[in-house]
């Protein structure tokens, strides 16, 4: 018979194997989500190179309305092929507002970033639209949330690259930087509501919701400001195709997915790498290149948005060692 030591002991093991599971899946849900945030990062930075290539023969907002109604169209199959994830109704108020909120900040973001990359190289587009990863935290304050030393300092090496990658001869920005900049306040605002709502409903479901919005959004405006022929169409139908079915359907709907299980803030960080990716693809399919003060800047400003995220995560591990010996 078991003493009662014995019978705690038993109970303790069997606890401990209950929670076992649980721990291993949640890390393997954020190396899944990490990998695949890695692969949208690299998809995009190439997007960049569609981008400005298919400007070539058709205006900025029927580019982005024609990739966004292609991306739509390749996902919807998918509604049918896929399980339902719950036994809910597959489209409720609050799925439906989500998708419209996600889909109103991807226009506004995706559009002018495309309007900018009229007025600035890609490499200047990628590595300033990344600076929404120290926007993301700043951000956070407006909703009660707490930013440390790291952000500000990660802030301030950002603001300093991008005077260097930016300001000319006397002290004169391209229009195409400052639309860039703009555009990175809203993608830090969309990174926060796909945080959000990606964690409380069906990701393929937003990712199509929000496609559909930007789309019309975009169709909207390029048939009162822009020439539409069909000729021109199919002159950049090799861009379109990469930017809606690579770019959009893919990259967009893996970054809804990955943070389904991923902390927006860590989120931002690593899909901030398409500054990079970028940058390697603007040089080596468009010959794009920067002086070294140029240089100097991008990597200040990599170098910023690094510290604006690992060094409040360090702090906070350091300051509580016994949720570090649990992870």
């Amino acid at each position: 018979m078991p003493t009662r030591n014995g019978v705690v002991k038993q109970a303790s093991l069997r606890q401990s194997l209950r929670l076992c599971p649980p721990r291993i899946t949640m890390r393997s849900h954020a190396l899944r989500a990490d990998i695949l945030m890695l692969i949208t990062a690299a998809i995009w930075g190439a997007a960049f190179v569609a981008q400005r290539l298919g400007m070539d023969a058709i205006g900025p907002f029927l580019y982005t309305g024609l990739r966004f109604t292609l991306g739509a169209l390749v996902l919807l199959p998918l509604l049918f092929l896929l399980p339902r994830p719950a036994p809910k109704a597959p489209l409720n108020r609050g799925m439906l507002l989500g998708g419209v909120l996600m889909g109103l900040a991807l226009s506004l973001g995706i559009n002018l970033q495309q309007v900018g990359l009229l007025f600035t190289s890609v490499t200047n587009s990628g590595f300033i639209t990344g600076l929404y990863v120290i926007i993301v935290p700043l951000l956070g304050l407006l909703l009660g949330h707490r930013t440390g030393m790291g952000t500000w300092l990660g802030a301030g090496l950002a603001v300093a690259g991008m005077f260097l990658l930016s300001v000319g001869e006397n002290f004169q920005v391209a229009s195409g930087d400052w639309l860039q900049l703009c555009g990175a306040f809203v993608w830090g605002v969309h990174v926060l509501l796909v945080g959000f709502f990606a964690s409380r409903y069906d990701p393929i479901r937003l990712a199509i919701l929000q496609f559909v919005t930007c789309a019309v959004i975009s169709m909207v405006l390029a048939m009162v400001l822009e020439e539409i022929r069909l000729d021109a169409i199919l002159a950049a139908g090799p861009a379109i195709l990469y930017g809606g079915v690579i770019a959009v359907a893919i990259g967009y709907t893996l970054q809804v997915v990955a943070q389904k299980h991923a902390i927006a803030s860590h989120a931002a960080i690593i899909l901030s790498l398409e500054a990079v990716f970028a940058a390697i693809a603007g040089a080596l399919l468009l010959d794009e290149s920067l002086h070294a003060r140029g240089y100097l800047g991008c990597g200040l400003m990599f170098v910023g948005m690094l510290i604006a995220q690992l060094w409040p995560q360090r702090k906070a591990a350091a300051a509580s060692p016994e949720a570090a010996s649990q992870r």
